[in-house]
Formats: C-alpha cells, structure tokens, sequence
C-alpha cells in the first residue's frame, strides 16, 4: 500500500470525528440530559487520560527495565514537561481568559469616547472548554497518528489497517465528549463552529501519520501524550465541577461509568490489533 493511500486512511481516522459533533447542536437539552451529557464526557475523558498517560510511559518503562537510564532521564523529564504545559499552562490560560471576561463586562468610563468600536464578545465558559478538549484530544490523536505512520513505515500494513479501524471508533466517541459543555449549557454551535473544532481535534490524526512514516521518535510522542494527558486532565476538573452543581450525583455517577465502558469498548479494536 502506498504512503499516500495510508495518509488517506489515518485522515478517515481523524475525521471519524466529525460523527459525534452534530450532538452539540441539540435543542434545548432538559436539566437530567444536560447532567447526562456532561457525565458521560467526564467518563469518555478519563479513559483518555488514562489511556495517553498508559501509551505515554511505555518507552520509559521499558528503558528502565533494561536499565537505560539516558533514555529513562529523557523521556521522563519530557513527560513530566509535557504534563506541567498541558495542566498548570491551562490553569493559567483560563484565569487569563476570565479576566479578559471581566475587563469585557465592566462599564466604560464616562471619559469613553461614544464612538469607540464596541470590545469583541469574548467566548462563553463552554466553548473555551469545547475548544480545550478539541486541543487535548488533537495532541493525543497526533501520536495516534505517530503510531499509524511509525507501523506502515516499518512494513506492519495490517496493523496500521486495524489501528485506523480501531482509531476511526475511538473519535466518534471523542466527537461527542468536544461538544458535551455545549450541549449541556444548551449553547448550540454553529455549523462552522463544528467544522473547526473537528478539524482542531481529528485532523492531527492525518498529520501525524504523515510525520509517522517518516520519523520514528519515542521522545517526540512522548511529549505530544503528556501536553494531551495534561490538558484533557484539566478538563476532566472542569466538568466534574460542572457535574457537582447540577445536584444530580445518583445520575452522574451511571453516566461517568457509561463514558468510561465506551472508552474502553471502542479501544478493544486497539488492544486486539496488538495482539
């Protein structure tokens, strides 16, 4: 199979994505959906946690039972790099955010000149969550997409194959966790809305399987796991906060157990091609 047909392929991977972003485009979800929704992305969200930090610290446990200490020393310190961007950088990207929210609201003086250009409507809490989990989910799919490249590039064309397959299910699931805030907030997005924050989440598939064919490094996955570990981990504190507001924990709790079924569902098709 050519380099180009595989590129083809991990694309329909990443834009598998696509299938569970009209869900935020739902009417007016009722209190007990919009709960369900939120829940069931915490679930789908702490798989990916999970999953990336498990896919994360494979090189380095290996090297360390081979007593590899360089590599040990490398791939650790870029994890714990890529961990400390992805969730302190976004603490701090988010307080910065809210006070551009605050500065937004506070009146003009009566020294504002009457003419001035009214400030640019800053983004609402759900759709700077919504884009915070299109870029975790990014991160990640672009070392999925490492993977892709990495085995067509070594000969191993039928577990490239299954790991499109496999990959393809996972972010149809993944679509739906991008837009839960928004379907929970009842905010709907609009059509290009969607098409970006698909494109900000499946199109690193395409992009990493392109660079997967030609370089294989562990350092370089390693560290595009942990900023994508961080920042869905950030996330993943985010809507459990939004989940305990909503006073409906009996629900919450099936609801988070459903995402977590999902993801390790759709990952099977992974594990198998593994195997």
């Amino acid at each position: 199979m050519s380099s180009g047909n595989i590129a083809l392929l991990g694309a329909i991977a990443g834009f598998t994505i696509y299938l569970g972003l009209p869900l935020g485009r739902l009417r007016t979800p009722t209190p007990r959906l919009k709960a369900g929704l939120n829940a069931v992305a915490i679930g789908i969200l702490i798989f990916l946690v999970w999953d990336v930090l498990t896919h994360a610290w494979e090189p380095i446990d290996e090297a360390l039972g081979k007593h590899v200490w360089g590599t040990v020393a490398s791939g650790g310190s870029t994890l714990v790099a890529g961990l400390t961007i992805g969730l302190a950088g976004l603490v701090h990207y988010d307080g910065w955010i809210a006070r551009r929210r605050e500065a937004a609201a506070r009146p003009a003086g009566p020294g504002a000149a009457a003419s001035a250009e009214p400030a640019p409507k800053p983004r609402s809490q759900a759709a700077s969550l919504a884009l915070m989990i299109a870029t975790g989910i990014g991160l990640h799919n672009f070392a999925e997409g490492l993977a892709i490249g990495n085995s067509a590039a070594q000969g191993e064309l039928s577990l490239a194959l299954l790991l499109i397959i496999g990959f393809g299910l996972h972010n149809a699931t993944e679509g739906f966790g991008i837009v839960a805030p928004l379907a929970a907030e009842g905010e709907r997005p609009s059509w290009v809305s969607l098409l970006l924050l698909g494109l900000i989440g499946g199109g690193p598939t395409f992009l990493g399987t392109l660079v997967g064919q030609h370089l294989v490094n562990d350092t370089l996955s390693i560290a595009f796991l942990g900023l994508a570990a961080g920042s869905i981990l950030y996330v993943v504190i985010e809507l459990l906060a939004v989940a305990r507001k909503t006073g409906l924990k009996t629900l919450t709790t099936w609801c988070i157990l459903l995402g977590l079924l999902l993801g390790f569902a759709t990952d099977a098709i992974v594990t198998a091609a593994g195997a």
